[in-house]
């Protein structure tokens, strides 16, 4: 009784303190509700049976009532594809929910997620451009360099290393720093920048403050570059365009290239890799069929979905979504993990990692419609590259602790591991039993 009147009145200050000048602002709680955690906890590297559980029952779900706000979680695959391509009945704009001022550059939200059109449109059509495969082709080149350094580096601290820290962050960094043209001098604050974005254990204010810092970072790029445009995507947008896009703006763009890459890749590639080596045929596979990384990439992004949930969506009005009853200003989340495994899709063992899965590449794991990753290709491009080159480089490769003993994060929009520790080479008692 006194645990449950405790957490009451925790929670009724949280409120009275983030509602105090009228109306919800997540960018001032210092905590998120247990009741809205579902979409983002998982046991290992699977999501919680209850996501599962409310798919198969209710595709679009109510998750809870919160400060005057329901709450909806759409996890049925077909459910997913129809909200995230609705931009007529949903709206992205989280403006109203962060109390921020778009005149203050800091509290600016920026980016692509959280913008409907006409601005959408016509900031989309900026970055697009910069992700032809004709401009990304150009890229293969460095991202190959990069993955080699990086192993190169691994092998030389080896026989056991950290995938995390040594190699999946780095890689990521590495690309989108020279992508958007970042000089050399300002890349160490600029590589901190990344992880506490997704960490949702501190509430808002540990999203919202961490976003704000790194829109800043990238503000001060893009006036340096203003009067010096530099190789990278920020110099070549500014050379274009001109005074037609703002500092802000361009710096928004910047901030979701940097979001949309960074945090999910490094994730991407260090999972990716333990999953790889939960059987040594993944790899051998690897090696012994080189289109099959294709395959096994897609099957990767859809068994993992590392970006749990997609950019939430508010309804514009009431109306009926798929037999329930959704009222105007209702948050509405798609999971996107819930929806990658959906049975009715990808098969009675879509709940397993299967590298010769015919229909991976239906899933939703960069999202869909015209908030969809833009970056997806130069995605797979750098997940193509860097487990064919583990592959090769390190054909022994293997835990160097039972997978029991790591640590996964616990409630994160973008899901990770805090480290994997691997043995670079057989060891002598795995050499003599071969």
């Amino acid at each position: 009784m006194v645990a449950t009147y405790l957490k009451r009145w925790v929670g009724n200050r949280i409120l009275s303190r983030t509602t105090r000048k009228g109306g919800l602002d997540l960018s001032k709680m210092r905590m998120f509700p247990s009741s809205v955690s579902m979409p983002l906890r998982r046991q290992g590297l699977d999501p919680v049976p209850a996501l599962a559980q409310v798919r198969e029952a209710e595709p679009v779900h109510k998750l809870a009532h919160l400060f005057g706000l329901n709450v909806w979680v759409v996890s049925g695959h077909a459910e997913a594809k129809a909200v995230l391509a609705d931009t007529t009945n949903f709206s992205n704009d989280i403006r109203p929910l962060v109390g921020s001022d778009p005149n203050k550059p800091s509290e600016g939200i920026g980016g692509l997620g959280f913008t409907d059109p006409p601005d959408h449109t016509r900031l989309r059509k900026l970055l697009t451009p910069e992700f032809t495969k004709r401009k990304l082709a150009r890229l293969e080149p460095a991202i190959e360099k990069i993955v080699n350094d990086q192993l190169d580096l691994m092998e030389a601290k080896g026989p056991v290393v950290d995938i995390v820290s040594d190699f999946a962050f780095n890689v990521p960094f590495l690309l989108i720093a020279d992508l958007l043209g970042v000089e050399e001098q300002d890349r160490d604050r600029f590589r901190a920048l990344g992880p506490a974005r997704f960490d949702l254990s501190g509430g808002g204010i540990g999203v919202f403050g961490s976003a704000s810092e790194s829109r800043d970072f990238l503000f001060e790029i893009v006036r340096k570059q203003r009067t010096n445009p530099g190789d990278g995507l920020i110099g070549s947008i500014i050379r274009e365009q001109g005074d037609e896009i703002d500092d802000i703006e361009l710096g928004g763009l910047a901030d979701g290239v940097f979001l949309g890459g960074y945090e999910t890749s490094a994730s991407m590639l260090a999972l990716g890799t333990l999953v790889l080596l939960r059987d040594p045929k993944n790899f051998e596979l690897i090696r012994t069929e080189p289109g099959s990384v294709d395959g096994i990439v897609e099957e990767l992004l859809r068994y993992l979905t590392v970006v749990q949930v997609a950019f939430p969506r508010f309804a514009r009005h009431d109306q009926e979504l798929f037999g329930q009853q959704v009222k105007k200003g209702d948050l509405v989340a798609v999971s996107l993990s819930g929806a990658d495994r959906d049975k009715e899709i990808f098969g009675a063992d879509a709940e397993d990692f299967y590298p010769r899965r015919t229909v991976s590449s239906a899933h939703l794991a960069f999202g869909h419609g015209m908030h969809r990753c833009v970056g997806a290709e130069l995605a797979r491009m750098e997940l193509r590259a860097a487990f064919t080159a583990l592959a090769h480089r390190f054909p022994d490769l293997s835990l160097a602790v039972p997978e029991e003993q790591l640590r996964f994060r616990d409630f994160s929009i973008v899901y990770g591991v805090e480290a994997l520790p691997v043995q670079l080479q057989a060891t002598f008692t795995n050499q003599a039993a071969v």
